[in-house]
């Protein structure tokens, strides 16, 4: 048995050590020969699915303490890598330049790895917070004028990184304060409709357009806001239902079924707290 444990440690010793160095160079932060990068990190990042999929000791490093804080310093590197690149558009003077477009899509592409990993080790938590800290700079870059007619593929890549958002949290994944609820509706669901109207304006004007939402995106992204706004408390829900309603595209997303369920839950409440003041007013019976 003495045998036995020393083994079992020493393997999950060497599963460890494997899982911290694959972790530190699958993002394009990590410090590695600029010929060997694209390899190295896809070769980390597979190294990485394979310990959190089919290694036995799995549950016992992603326990781990020391994984657990070196996995949270590579998130806080890639949002920070992500939002240098992104914020540093608004300081060049060709905002249009791909090389800059292909560095911050390389970014989100490390972000969208690392939320799917953050997912299986449930640390997903880290992800949604950080993105939803810097949903509104983020937005305010890329709502840019310069922007209006350029870097589509970002644009939608955007949305496609906050569905995931929108569903960990709309779902149950992960829990956040309501007003931290509301915070990310109110920021998200005016640009996500916005640009699926001029997406979709821009797919009939004739010319080839590969930048549109998919079918599975929007349904993803809808389906997440329903549940989102019907898990409010009821004043935060009206408060994002009158604004759906007033908005010019009221289509997308479909709110229908939250608001049925918002005057379904009114009504009840209604028709209790009129039975109790009812109840609260009749005379009381004499006693015997």
């Amino acid at each position: 048995m003495p045998i036995f444990s020393d083994i079992q440690e020493t393997e999950l010793s060497g599963t460890k050590e494997v899982f911290l160095s694959a972790i530190r160079f699958a993002t394009s932060t990590a410090d590695s020969f600029p010929q060997f990068e694209d390899d190295l990190r896809t070769s980390a990042q597979e190294q990485v699915e394979f310990i959190l999929e089919d290694d036995e000791n799995i549950p016992l490093v992603i326990a781990d303490d020391e994984i657990k804080v070196e996995t949270r310093i590579v998130v806080s590197k890639i949002f920070s890598s992500f939002e240098n690149e992104l914020f540093s558009l608004i300081l060049v003077p060709d905002i249009a330049s791909e090389e800059i477009e292909k560095k911050i899509m390389l970014c989100l592409s490390d972000l969208e790895w690392m939320h799917n990993t953050l997912l299986k080790m449930d640390l997903v938590k880290d992800f949604v917070s950080h993105w939803a800290n810097i949903s509104s700079n983020l937005l305010k870059v890329i709502e840019d004028k310069r922007l209006d007619s350029v870097m589509w593929g970002l644009k939608i890549k955007l949305i496609e990184v906050t569905s995931k958002v929108l569903e960990a949290v709309g779902y149950g994944t992960v829990v956040l304060p309501a007003e931290s609820r509301v915070e990310l509706l109110k920021t998200w669901i005016p640009y996500i409709r916005k640009m699926k109207s001029l997406s979709d304006k821009m797919g009939k004007t004739g010319s080839a357009f590969p930048y549109k939402m998919s079918e599975d995106l929007c349904q993803c992204v809808e389906g997440a806001i329903v549940s989102l706004v019907s898990a409010l408390p009821s004043n935060d829900q009206a408060e994002i239902l009158a604004d759906w309603i007033s908005a010019e595209q009221v289509k997308y997303p479909d709110l229908s079924e939250a608001f049925e369920i918002w005057c379904y839950r009114t009504k009840s409440s209604k028709r209790r707290l009129d039975e109790a003041l009812t109840a609260s007013a009749m005379p009381l019976s004499p006693s015997t």
